[in-house]
């Protein structure tokens, strides 16, 4: 008797522990906390400009989608990045700390400048090392004289501070509705959407059309909706019933946190 019983004993332990290595019951895995995005390392790069010494010219939309009052969440010190940091609008609203060239060779006379990505810019200037940065005139002149045209920069990857909660503006119609996410901090970039509604619309994944434009074709009309945003890093935040059941196309949403 003693023989069997310590058989299923050991079956018993085994199942259990099976279940600990899933995360528990369900399957479900644990949750895993990333803690607060670190800047990245300094790559090198080189910089343009473009747009008036007052920043006009550079915020009527690009290749981002941030135009009219969208562009305000930014303002005049943005950039648009080479294709690669661009790729494909994922990288719309990464925020990048610009370090540029050493006055007379003395390293600590660079001046630097944080830019949010807003923006396509043309791929590497020929003869320039790594990737291009086509700065708004007002960032520029941060870092370098005008006179210069181009310039040899250091650039990474900084934590994007926003005011306020994310935003959301809704466009389109019932069978096709698009949402522009402006304002995230964090990474600030955004490469995943769900929305949901507080009734028949379950969680939906949505999908990028172009820059920060996200599109879905469920009827989310009548619904009071959360968004659910996805930086690059994976860390995730949730606005839950951002917009009211009687929402309307054409209006910004914004959240009260952010990441």
């Amino acid at each position: 008797m003693a023989a069997p019983l310590l058989a299923s004993l050991l079956l018993v332990g085994l199942a259990l522990l099976a279940v600990v290595a899933e995360g528990g019951s369900g399957g479900k895995k644990p949750h895993v906390s990333h803690g607060k995005f670190k800047a990245g390392p300094w790559t090198v790069g080189h910089a343009t400009f473009y747009g008036g010494r007052d920043g006009s010219g550079t915020t009527d939309g690009g290749a981002c989608g941030y135009k009219g009052e969208l562009s305000k969440d930014y303002g005049a010190l943005t950039a648009a990045v080479g294709p690669t940091l661009y790729a494909d609008g994922a990288g719309c609203g990464a925020c990048y700390e610009v370090k540029g060239p050493a006055e007379g060779g003395d390293d600590k006379t660079n001046k630097t400048v944080v830019v949010t990505a807003t923006n396509q810019a043309p791929p590497p200037v020929s003869g320039q090392k790594g990737e291009h940065f086509d700065l708004t005139m007002p960032a520029f002149l941060e870092i370098a004289e005008e006179k210069a045209g181009i310039v040899p920069i250091s650039y990474r990857r900084v934590a994007c501070e926003r005011k306020g909660g994310i935003r959301y503006t809704i466009t389109g119609n019932k069978n096709y509705n698009m949402v522009m996410v402006t304002n995230v901090g964090g990474e600030g970039d955004v490469v995943a959407l769900m929305v949901k509604g507080n009734k028949r619309v379950k969680w939906t994944e949505m999908k990028r059309s172009w820059g920060q434009l996200w599109t879905t074709e469920v009827d989310l009309t009548g619904e009071s909706l959360t968004f659910r945003v996805m930086n690059g890093d994976h860390r995730k935040a949730t606005s839950w019933h951002v917009a009211p059941r009687d929402w309307q196309f054409g209006k910004t949403y914004q959240a009260t946190k952010n990441f």
